[in-house]
């Protein structure tokens, strides 16, 4: 058996060779410490010259393209490329992420820059609106946003003079922003006559107002506000790509390879030519410079990095040198020295020492380069080309020994045989070519099996054979040097390869993630000794196996950095180094290999954390090598929360229902009934997928939830309060440090969390709009001020909440698996941990973002499933709970112990103050001392402990916990089957509340004379409940099968159940033993009901489409009642106990004779004449008013009508509960709603006087009471009021002009620009009209025609002639007719004490002098205004706010001004 293990080794990244200069620009800077940040492919790099070591940052996942230095020098942002872009800063002397900016920009970043004091970045994005953003970075938050240019944006800076001014520039525009509260207004920089219009490619802003910039023709355009004043022409022979401002002036780089330096107010200082230098080259391009003290840094476009020392200006030192653009796809390994060679598309073959971490020689070629081999003496080098040629140099001087051409297309791979007498050249035309080394590479041998291109190729050790793979992924043998094809099995067996890189084979069939392109791995490279393989792919990582690798999916370690695809690796000679190198990022990694036994030295550093798990022992099956998981779990992570329809979406349904909607409006409808229900007690208790949700108040009562029920439970009067602000399912509880509040989370499309307050049943903030389908875990943070949530979309977004100001603080997808808890820090509340399915995690936050480091295992075991965790007495230990029953304890990430706690799964564990209590599937609660050294004690739960004031029945002994709280001298336990416990330290246990178990509740029966009621559900248990003031469950019986329906007989005695299986039970009502039991159907028995009056007979509905009728006396079948299409849903009895009313699921309402069953045919005239002993139909003239707009056939579930005939409740699929008058004649009745189940209410039912009704919910397992009040009995009711679903059109709610305003569209100009198209004809152009005196033919004097234009005076002649035309210079507003009126209310006010009159019309905010007459304007706005209002508060004197339309529908821009100031 192959060991799929990760390998225990590891790699550590010591040095890149590189630095990005193509499509970039100034990125390149010296930090406080002097160091030299950069970055190349994904990774941010320190460079210390003095010291000659890189630190790395790897918080990226993708390529980065733009780097800014915070102005302390220490911090550093970033931002990369990518779908979901995002901007680290991350300190340099640590190289940890302080801070992750997200969820905003895609494509990529383009510009990054801090201001002046640092707190706030500007970003600009590569999308098509080249969007800008202004964040406060520490804080992760987004300031402002605006669309930057309609073309790209090429730099962005900080007016370091002016507070919140920036000017960005880009391709033929450079703009001048002002931030004002959260808005980005641009002013388009004038050129005017001064310079021709241009792309600006670099920017520096200096004192007054006065900005640089470097355009692409070389010239500098100075520019004072936003005008163009003056140019520095020829500044450069070609484009400025890079400029920056220091203390002394500033430094300018171009194309033509000078850096110039400036004084401060921009005359020349000196001029330094690269070209010209020593280590120059023609083409040389500057894309970065960095001037500080003496020293210059310079990138240059071919990746080089100089540094100048200004005094020595004409001998720059080259400190980094790397591959230029184009892929990189060659790379060999000498077979003596600690050398590696490339070769890439720029032409060059470049040597590395990886020990002096430098460039030691360099040749350009020809042709691009594809692929390299060293001769097994180290004396040539032999270099595959694009061209089909190859080329052998000398290792020594790099001077060539021969070029030979024999193919037409691409050299993919060559390697010279280990006795170092020939050179394997395989090629894209799918041949092998064997050259003899000693005969001056004469070919002697060609291999031809393939039929596509060759990929790889291995020789044996004794150089007689060579296996190649090809791009269909094949693999084949040849026999050496004559290139004959070898198919025998036999021969092949005892082959020793001299080396492995092919990437097909038994030997590597592990390496292949599932569902991959047999392209997608480019390099392998085996290390024999270690047993250690190393792949480079397609998604820029590189894997770390163990070798051989037989079994598909096998583990690995992985590690990022290279962005795109690694095209080669390979091992060092020694063994010591892996090199891999980048195609399009065309960088060299040098890769340190750490073997295991040093790994025991190293294990208290840190894993590299990083935003992209990049130390992980991964594998694409990993759930093939998992034990079983426990039954329970895996139920409870199968479960769905997904909902077909959720109840925000039902005003959208009811709007598309509108025509329904009109034609109903036009009818008179019944009011909503004068009566309404109170919800007053609920059984049941939310265990079987929830935990810790279970806790005492401040107060000592006992909150937890149940449906869409916030429970608080007074255990003294045993009464409840609740919090009804939920409408689905909640799903998790946590309470506030202080034990006052409660956090909440729910189902929901766009799932919500509540927080309120548990004293006065209030909500204190609701958070919505980042959890999608529902919220699985919230805590508070120890001050109380933050909340952490976990969703359950795939991602299992864990968001950081200031919850009091409604603000997401950071957020982060948390694992593809279920997440069970979060965790807040109580020592550091930026730090929390999560777990769930072989999941722990530890975060910190970081900015917007969270910073993930996986739980360190070690030597201790593998990743287990950890259902519940807690920090300890310090902030960093935590322990979890595993489904295995153990306690791990973890100091910082790594796990140091683990404990035997229970037998099966930890559900839940609670930090004390001293020690620990924790509870699992075993039903023990146990507690621990506060080392978990010492178990001090445990209580089993088992119905013989039961105290006496217990409210209900223990249905099993040692029942799973999922819960566990202290306080207030007990244990609070809440089991899986829906029991809440209170256990005495002494040892006693009550039992407070109880509802069903898992499975959905359907059968309910009132008694018909006692307040009693039955209950039968699919968890296989028939209960009685007491519904007088001692709410508890009186007794309990298991059922072979679970039940859908259930009845009480007239006189009380006997209760009637049917079973799922089609068999019922009638038992004594207050025994619960059996009477007697039938089974004549195979289908679920859906409804059953006694003949009133004596209850001679029993109908039984079945899913079969049948009604069998019993005589109960005789116990025999006397009937059965054929005729229905669909399965039965309801059943009613006539008075006579002579007829039967039938509900079938096809909408059919049928009628039976009884007890034979024969089928009537009723008129519904009739049907409501007839006296019926029980109302519990959807269907009929009667109940039609019951149906929404929306409805579908199953909408109505149940329905049960009181004992006086006047009002009907209902249940129904969203979960409402809604009263009607009876009878609801005609469609879409008027109705009272109320909320409290979370999905479909199953049954509803009056109690025998009416004064209760009873429901039950489906899957939220509840029993729920509700006390009926009278009309005029007005206390605070918790209900949706009067509600239907037509709002109040029928009430002619509006007058004309109300109608007419409310149907303005402000939207249909949607703006594309501020420049409004004009439509139509002038006023004074448009063709008149004839009026009804010309119609008439009726000549009057010269009337003038109705225009909009000013009527012109009579007889006044114009003459221009001899006037000098001048030319207009500006126009400026002097006076505004007008005021809206038409469609705005409340926007005419007095300031300045009645001086002043504020209004607005069009897009101007007038302000009138009453005494002067005169008007001042604000003319900030660019489209109407539609609303205005002025600060009230003394401190605020003359502040106005007003809103326009604009471009994006529904956004209301608010402009604050002063008045008298413009």
């Amino acid at each position: 058996m192959a060991d799929r293990s990760a390998p225990s080794c590891h790699l550590r990244l010591e040095w890149v060779y590189g630095y990005r200069g193509h499509q970039c620009r100034n990125n390149l800077y010296y930090t406080a410490a002097k160091e030299i940040v950069y970055f190349v492919a994904g990774v941010g790099v320190v460079y210390s010259p003095r010291e000659h070591r890189q630190k790395f940052y790897l918080g990226h996942q993708d390529d980065i393209i733009s780097l800014a230095l915070h102005p302390e020098r220490v911090l550093v942002a970033t931002g990369q490329v990518g779908k979901e872009p995002y901007i680290c800063v991350w300190d340099s002397y640590t190289v940890q992420t302080v801070s992750v900016l997200k969820d905003v920009h895609t494509h990529g970043i383009a510009c990054l820059a801090f201001d002046l004091d640092g707190q706030r970045l500007v970003s600009v994005g590569l999308d098509s609106k080249n969007t800008v953003c202004v964040w406060d970075w520490r804080k992760g938050k987004l300031l402002s946003m605006a669309p930057g240019h309609t073309d790209r944006i090429f730099d962005i800076s900080w007016d370091l003079y002016q507070p919140n001014k920036l000017v960005s520039c880009g391709v033929k525009h450079i703009k001048f922003w002002s931030l004002c509260g959260n808005s980005l207004t641009p002013k388009r920089g004038v050129f005017g006559k001064t310079g021709d219009l241009q792309t600006i490619l670099c920017l520096a802003c200096a004192r007054d107002e006065v900005t640089y910039s470097g355009a692409l023709n070389g010239d500098i355009y100075v520019w004072k506000g936003i005008n163009l004043v003056r140019t520095i022409q020829g500044a450069h022979a070609a484009g400025i790509f890079s400029m920056n401002a220091c203390e002394e002036g500033f430094a300018t780089g171009g194309r033509d390879g000078c850096v110039r330096l400036w004084d401060l107010n921009f005359k020349p200082i000196t001029v330094i030519d690269l070209r010209e230098t020593d280590q120059g080259y023609k083409g040389l391009s500057v894309r970065s410079v960095c001037w500080r003290g003496d020293h210059i840094l310079v990138g240059t476009q071919d990746s080089e990095i100089f540094e100048i020392v200004v005094h020595e200006r004409n001998k720059p030192f080259l400190i980094m040198q790397g591959h230029c653009e184009g892929e990189l796809w060659a790379l060999a390994v000498h077979p003596t020295k600690p050398l590696a060679m490339t070769g890439s598309d720029d032409r060059s073959v470049r040597i590395w020492s990886l020990i002096d971490h430098a460039l030691i020689a360099r040749c350009n070629m020809e042709e691009p380069i594809r692929c390299a081999a060293v001769s097994t003496d180290g004396i040539h080098l032999a270099l595959g080309m694009k061209d089909g040629s190859f080329t052998v140099l000398r290792v020594r001087d790099m001077t060539e020994v021969v070029h030979i051409k024999d193919r037409k297309e691409a050299i993919h791979e060559l390697k010279y045989s280990p006795d170092g007498n020939f050179l394997a050249v395989g090629s894209n035309d799918s041949s092998v070519d064997v050259y003899g080394v000693v005969q001056r590479y004469k070919k002697v041998g060609e291999c031809v099996g393939s039929l596509s291109f060759i990929t790889h190729m291995d020789w044996s050790s004794d150089s007689k054979y060579l296996q190649t793979n090809d791009g269909n992924g094949k693999r084949l043998f040849y026999r050496m040097p004559s290139g004959k094809e070898v198919t025998n099995k036999e021969e092949l067996k005892g082959i020793q390869w001299a080396s492995w890189t092919c990437v097909s084979g038994v030997e590597v069939n592990g390496i292949w993630p599932k569902y991959s392109d047999i392209n997608d791995i480019n390099s392998v490279d085996a290390n024999f000794i270690g047993q250690v393989m190393v792949t480079a792919d397609d998604y820029g990582i590189v894997k770390l196996f163990r070798y051989p690798c037989l079994r598909k999916g096998a583990k690995f370690k992985k590690y990022l950095g290279h962005s795109a695809h690694v095209t080669n690796v390979r091992w060092s000679h020694d063994h010591q180094w892996v090199v891999s190198i980048g195609g399009a990022d065309h960088s060299v990694f040098q890769w340190k290999f750490v073997p295991d036994r040093k790994l025991k030295d190293t294990l208290h550093i840190a894993p590299q954390e990083s935003l992209v798990d990049s130390n992980s022992d991964e594998s694409d099956s990993d759930q093939s090598d998992v034990p079983e998981l426990d039954s329970e779990i895996e139920q409870e992570t199968q479960i769905t929360y997904r909902r077909q329809v959720y109840k925000e979406d039902l005003p959208q349904l009811k709007e598309q229902c509108k025509e329904k909607r009109k034609s109903a409006a036009s009818k008179r409808r019944e009011r909503a009934p004068g009566n309404s229900i109170r919800l007053h007690f609920v059984h049941g208790y939310r265990g079987y997928d929830c935990r810790s949700n279970l806790f005492y108040t401040q107060t000592g009562e006992i909150v937890y939830h149940v449906a869409a029920v916030g429970v608080v439970y007074n255990r003294q009067q045993n009464t409840q309060r609740f919090y009804l602000g939920h409408d689905d399912d909640i799903l998790c509880l946590a309470i506030h440090p202080l034990k006052d509040y409660v956090a909440t989370g729910q189902v929901g499309r766009d799932s919500s969390i509540h927080i309120w307050d548990t004293e006065t049943i209030k909500p204190l903030s609701v958070l919505k709009g980042y959890h999608q389908y529902g919220v699985c875990a919230v805590d508070f943070s120890a001050d109380g001020k933050r909340l952490a949530s976990v969703g359950i979309d795939d991602n299992h977004t864990i968001v950081l909440w200031d919850w009091k100001k409604g603000e997401k603080l950071s957020a982060v997808r948390g694992s593809k698996d279920k997440i069970f808890v979060v965790k807040i820090n109580p020592y550091m509340p930026d730090k929390l941990i999560t777990v769930g399915i072989k999941h722990m995690k530890f975060w910190r936050r970081a900015g917007g973002g969270l910073i993930g480091r996986k739980g360190c295992i070690g030597a201790l075991g593998r990743t287990d499933t950890m259902m519940c965790a807690v920090y300890g007495w310090t902030e960093e230990m935590a322990f979890s709970g595993t489904s295995t029953g153990d306690v791990c304890i973890w100091r910082d990430v790594f796990l140091i112990k683990t404990v035997k706690a229970h037998d099966g799964p930890v559900f839940s564990m609670h930090a004390l103050e001293k020690g620990f209590v924790t509870g699992g599937k075993d039903g023990v609660v146990a507690l621990w001392d506060d080392t978990f050294e010492r178990c001090l004690k445990t209580y089993a739960i088992k119905r013989a402990a039961l105290a006496p004031g217990s409210k209900g029945l223990l249905l099993e002994d040692n029942p799973s916990i999922r819960a566990i709280s202290l306080g207030h001298g007990h244990i609070l336990v809440g089991t899986k089957n829906g029991e809440i416990l209170e256990v005495d330290k002494s040892g006693p246990i009550t039992l407070l509340v109880q509802g069903h178990m898992e499975g959905e509740v359907w059968g309910l029966a009132t008694h018909p004379h006692l307040p009693i009621c039955a209950t039968v559900s699919d968890d296989k248990t028939l209960r009685i409940w007491d519904l007088s003031p001692s709410h508890c469950m009186l007794a309990v019986r298991k059922l072979k099968k679970g039940g859908r329906c259930c009845c009480f007989s007239p006189d009380g005695k006997a209760l009637a159940v049917g079973l799922n299986d089609g068999s019922f039970l009638i038992v004594n009502a207050d025994t619960l033993e059996d009477l007697v039991s039938f089974q004549h159907r195979k289908d679920v028995i859906s409804e059953i009901r006694f003949s009133p009056g004596t209850g001679k007979y029993l109908a039984v509905a079945s899913c079969d489409n049948f009604v069998d009728i019993y005589n109960v006396m005789s116990s025999k079948r006397v009937g059965i009642c054929k005729g229905a299409s669909s399965y039965i849903t309801h059943m009613d009895w006539d008075i006579r106990g002579k007829l039967l009313q039938v509900n079938t699921g096809a909408k059919e309402q049928l009628f039976f004779e009884a007890p034979r069953g024969k089928k009537q045919t009723i008129p519904s005239l009739e049907v409501e004449k007839i006296g019926w002993a029980s109302w519990t139909s959807v269907l009929g003239s009667c109940c039609e008013g019951i149906w929404p707009i929306i409805g579908e056939v199953t909408d109505v579930t149940a329905s049960c009508l009181t004992s006086d005939s006047k009002v009907l409740a209902t249940g129904d699929d969203f979960g409402f509960v809604k009263l009607f008058r009876y009878p609801a004649k005609g469609k879409f009745g008027k109705f009272k709603r109320y909320v409290a189940h979370s999905t479909h209410v199953t049954n509803v039912r009056w109690t025998y006087d009416d004064s209760l009704l009873v429901t039950v919910g489906g899957a939220d397992t509840s029993l729920m009471l509700w006390t009926y009040e009278m009309e005029g009995h007005r206390d605070s009711r918790q209900c949706d009021s009067e509600e239907s679903d037509l709002d109040s059109e029928e009430d002619g709610g509006y007058d004309s002009d109300v109608t007419r305003e409310n149907e303005i569209n402000y939207t249909i100009k949607a703006l594309s620009t501020n420049i409004r198209p004009m439509f139509g004809i002038k006023p004074h152009l448009q063709q008149k009209e004839p009026t009804l005196d010309e119609r008439q033919g009726v000549v009057r004097g010269s009337r003038p025609p109705v225009s909009r234009a000013l009527p012109q005076p009579e007889k006044l002649q114009t003459n221009n002639v001899g006037k000098k035309k001048r030319p207009i210079e500006d126009l400026i507003l002097e006076l505004v007719f007008g005021y809206r009126g038409k469609d705005c209310r409340n926007n005419v006010h007095y300031l300045n004490d009645g001086a002043d009159v504020i209004y607005h019309t069009a897009s101007i905010g007038i302000l009138y002098n009453v005494a002067t007459g005169s008007q001042s304007f604000y003319q900030e706005h660019n489209d109407d205004i539609l609303c205005l209002t002025v600060n009230q508060h003394p401190k605020f004197i003359n502040i106005v706010a007003t809103g326009q339309e604009t471009q994006q529908i529904c956004q209301l821009q608010l402009l604050l001004f002063t008045c008298g100031m413009q």
